[in-house]
């Protein structure tokens, strides 16, 4: 009999929120685009589920110049227009604007500090902060860092970036370690540290 998987239960809806989860989900990023990619995405999934986000991830690479910062910094308000009509995103002009604002204040901050990176983890003391939680419902919306960050990043002119979206992006991008202790994910995010 083949051995179930055991993952942290949000990811049992679909085999893409599976894959999502037993590969990428809680893993330390330090790769400034994907770190953009996660920005955007967190961003436009705001109000919606993340079901709808992962759907559209491929439309949002084609339409977003497969994350790059610099790209997507140039688009002027024709590009935005066009964006508006793309049906593989999700079709909200504050969102599409945002992403634009958010990828010029991208820039600054690498300018900054040399790299979003090198930014980003100083808000967790540069290496993942490792929970411990048994059931979904520990697991907080929100953070002291989480409101740390979203707080800072507001300062620094980016939109979309509330604290309880920040907190996903820090969960995406595995700067905390949000699976359950009882899947076997959590373990293993931890040996990659930061």
């Amino acid at each position: 009999m083949p051995k179930t998987q055991i993952r942290c239960p949000w990811a049992e809806g679909s085999p893409r929120y599976a894959d999502y989860h037993d590969h990428e989900w809680g893993v330390p990023v330090h790769d400034d685009r994907v770190f953009f990619e996660f920005l955007l995405l967190e961003g436009a999934q705001a109000g919606l589920s993340w079901s709808t986000i992962l759907n559209k991830r491929d439309g949002y690479r084609a339409a977003f110049a497969a994350f790059d910062p610099a790209k997507v910094a140039r688009f002027d308000a024709r590009r935005i227009e066009r964006l508006l009509a793309n049906e593989g995103i999700v079709r909200n002009r504050l969102k599409v604007a945002s992403a634009v604002a958010n990828a010029r204040a991208f820039l600054a901050t690498q300018e900054e500090f040399g790299t979003f990176d090198r930014y980003v983890w100083s808000f967790v003391d540069g290496g993942p902060r490792q929970n411990k939680w048994r059931t979904l419902a520990q697991v907080p919306a929100t953070t002291p860092q989480s409101d740390a960050l979203s707080k800072d990043l507001a300062r620094r002119g980016y939109r979309f970036v509330g604290s309880t979206i920040i907190y996903a992006l820090m969960q995406a991008t595995g700067l905390v370690n949000d699976h359950l202790v009882t899947c076997p994910r959590w373990r293993e995010v931890q040996g990659r540290g930061a």
